[in-house]
């Protein structure tokens, strides 16, 4: 005998579930934005990959003679 009437119950998780859902898929969409920018920006790059970069280094001052 299947059930044909949904409880007041269901519907709130219902809505629940659905509201849920929504603040998924928009932290996945700002997450996929921002790696999208960050990709096509990959000039910019740098990972930290426990070598010294010349970008982070301080500039030497000039010897003075």
């Amino acid at each position: 005998m299947p059930i044909t009437q949904t409880h007041e119950l269901h519907q709130r998780r219902f809505s629940r579930n659905l509201g849920l859902g929504a603040v998924l898929l928009a932290f996945v969409v700002l997450v996929f934005g921002l790696t999208v920018v960050k990709v096509n920006r990959g000039g910019m790059m740098e990972a930290y990959d426990h070598q010294p970069r010349a970008s982070v280094l301080p500039v030497a001052p000039e010897a003075k003679q």
